[in-house]
């Protein structure tokens, strides 16, 4: 047992969560209607959405609770709403667009209709509705960091008490430091930042290393393009991660910790900037935590935007006020970091675990996953996917499953191509990598890494010489400079690529890439210079046929690169009395000629996809050809008729 005199702390908890289960039993006791109002429902219109809900309650005087919610990850459906009413089972309802909403209230708590046919599922096993979990995506899902995320109101401290929260931390107060590390090493959890360390041993080594102040950070420094994992968190549930950093801080041996968040996330700095507030008023942080003999503080730290900052030795050369630019590694933060002092550095996935990990016992994670990779895996589902969004799977689970199950597949019909996970250094695996386990060994053994868990998932029309030269230009955009290797190698890296999809490319520019790549990799000293070639190196493996294409026949197979494709409307096709393209066109480049068939000045197009989009479905008369000369083939031909 801990030093601390466990009845005293056990009583004031207690104290603490009566009151919070009181609150909540109130809250549950009349109809309650839940808004999603994260960023990404507000993007959607979720402040609308609430507004209009109250206003139709005011308007039929009932007695009903309106709370503003985080996100359950079904972003594809926002606005997304939840009502519990008495007798009914709790329902979801998904695209709730203007107008839906309030008719939904109205019909439902007034005449007992629950609105079906704008029913996403029912939360809970019934007779009446299917759940989550009997489509194939809640096969899937086992949420364990995102299970209160969409349920509670995340502003107010009671809702997560009243649910179980920082009971873990009570735990690890009633404990040693040795026993929580002990516990979270056999848990086996791994970094979910990116690098996969074990948090235990690391835990252990700052706890172990001399120094008379000692800290912890969360980097919730989120900086990955189509990752959105960690906002989620930090605005839907943000006292989950307090408590993961707080018992952190116990079994290392801090009294000060901080959050490093992205200044771009104001909403997650809002929320996590109350959450701490609240906690100091609850005594869950500050002096003498609940009585005990343990001091804990968190303050917050707004990071600028810099990309590299998400690698800790640059983080912490950011919060000392100096560029944000990495350091030799030895010595490791853990022994000496922020301002010399040991210092413990985990992602908000990774801390957002731990009171789990307390509460419920190592073997209980590792249930979970794999062997190497025990537990679950949080991934933001982007690009051409049916059903965008977060999803917490375990560890194992194929990227086929995730995709076509969870994902619901290929968005517009279209056929998948590849996936581009683990970040802008991670890599773009093919088909026949979709049946590659989720884990962090597997997915670096085919090519790619698991990241913070980005998912990018691209279709037919995506070019794999552009998807890689778009993301090698925001790594190298964000190098910070110091190496050298880093700084001029993924640049002239860049300038090749952008010469392939100009259609400019040399037949030795291949061999040159892969050089480059792998000097970058070798003379780079942080991870952001050592993964940069990454998206290259994958798709010259799995696609190098597209670059073949691009600079042996100038030609680009999916039609994306502008240098190397023109648009041409089919004669046979074209209805003469449209005239949809013209008005489409912005540079007024389409005209009718001596037969009224529309016609592209190729000279004046700008390759925008106005006329493309703006002809009827029933036409499809534009259409997109590589290499540009072929129009005047096409044209030759059309002539010979």
């Amino acid at each position: 047992m801990g030093n601390n005199n466990t009845a005293v702390v056990s009583a004031a908890f207690e104290q603490l969560k009566a009151a919070a289960q009181q609150k909540w039993e109130q809250l549950h006791s009349k109809p309650l209607i839940l808004v999603g109002a994260a960023t990404c429902g507000r993007a959607a219109g979720a402040l609308s959405l609430l507004e209009e809900v109250k206003t139709e309650l005011q308007k039929l005087q009932l007695d009903a609770t309106v709370l503003e919610v985080g996100c359950m990850g079904h972003c594809y459906a926002e606005p997304v709403m939840v009502i519990y009413n008495e007798g009914f089972p709790t329902i979801c309802y998904g695209y709730v667009k203007e107008g839906v909403g309030a008719r939904i209230v109205r019909d439902y708590l007034t005449e007992g209709d629950p609105g079906i046919e704008f029913a996403l599922a029912a939360i809970e096993p019934n007779d009446f509705f299917p759940t989550f979990q009997d489509f194939p995506r809640g096969v899937y899902e086992n949420k364990i960091v995102m299970e209160q995320c969409g349920f509670i109101d995340p502003r107010d401290i009671d809702h997560y008490l009243a649910t179980g929260g920082y009971s873990a931390l009570v735990k690890a107060l009633e404990t040693t430091p040795e026993e929580i590390i002990e516990t979270v090493k056999a848990s086996g959890l791994r970094g979910r930042g990116g690098a996969g360390f074990p948090t235990g041993v690391k835990w252990e080594t700052c706890r172990n290393s001399a120094g008379d102040q000692k800290y912890v950070i969360c980097n919730a420094d989120e900086g990955d393009p189509g990752a959105f994992m960690d906002r989620t968190i930090l605005e839907s549930n943000p006292h989950l991660l307090i408590e993961g950093l707080a018992i952190a801080a116990r079994a290392a041996g801090a009294e000060k910790g901080y959050v490093y968040i992205r200044a771009e996330y104001p909403l997650a700095v809002e929320r996590v900037a109350l959450a701490v507030q609240t906690a100091k008023e609850k005594g869950l942080l500050g002096k003498s935590i609940l009585g005990s003999d343990f001091n804990f503080d968190i303050e917050l730290f707004q990071g600028s935007g810099a990309f590299v900052c998400g690698e800790e030795t640059a983080l912490i050369a950011s919060m000392e006020g100096q560029p944000g630019i990495p350091r030799h590694r030895p010595p490791f933060p853990a022994i000496s970091g922020l301002w010399g002092k040991p210092t413990v550095i985990n992602n908000v996935k990774s801390l957002s675990y731990v009171p789990y990990i307390i509460n419920r016992g190592a073997e209980w994670f590792r249930s979970n996953g794999t062997e190497k990779s025990p537990g679950t895996a949080i991934f933001a589902l982007a690009g051409k996917v049916v059903n965008t969004g977060l999803a917490e799977v375990p560890m194992s689970t194929t990227l086929r499953e995730l995709i076509f199950d969870v994902g619901s597949g290929i968005a517009n019909g279209k056929n998948f191509k590849a996936v581009q996970i683990g970040g802008p250094s991670g890599g773009c695996l093919p088909e026949e990598a979709l049946d590659t386990p989720i884990d962090f060994d597997s997915l670096t053994k085919a090519g790619a890494m698991m990241g913070s868990g980005g998912m990018v998932v691209l279709d037919e029309n995506d070019c794999m010489v552009e998807i890689a030269r778009f993301f090698l230009d925001f790594t190298q955009k964000e190098s910070c400079g110091k190496c050298t290797f880093c700084r001029l190698g993924t640049k002239h890296m860049l300038d090749i690529l952008e010469r392939i999809t100009k259609g400019r490319g040399k037949p030795e520019d291949i061999d040159m890439l892969m050089e480059l790549a792998s000097k970058v990799r070798e003379g780079s000293l942080c991870n952001l210079g050592k993964t940069a070639p990454n998206p290259v190196l994958s798709t010259l493996k799995y696609f190098r046929e597209e670059y073949e294409a691009h600079i042996n026949e100038g030609r680009c197979p999916s039609l994306m690169c502008k240098d190397l494709i023109a648009y041409y409307i089919l004669p046979d096709k074209c209805e003469r009395s449209c005239d949809a393209c013209v008005g489409s066109c912005p540079v007024e480049a389409i005209y009718d000629n001596e037969d009224r068939i529309k016609v592209i000045n190729q000279e004046k197009c700008v390759k925008c996809d106005s006329c493309m989009v703006a002809c009827p479905p029933q036409y499809k008369a534009v259409i997109k050809v590589s290499p540009p000369y072929k129009v005047a083939e096409m044209e030759q031909e059309r002539g010979k008729k």
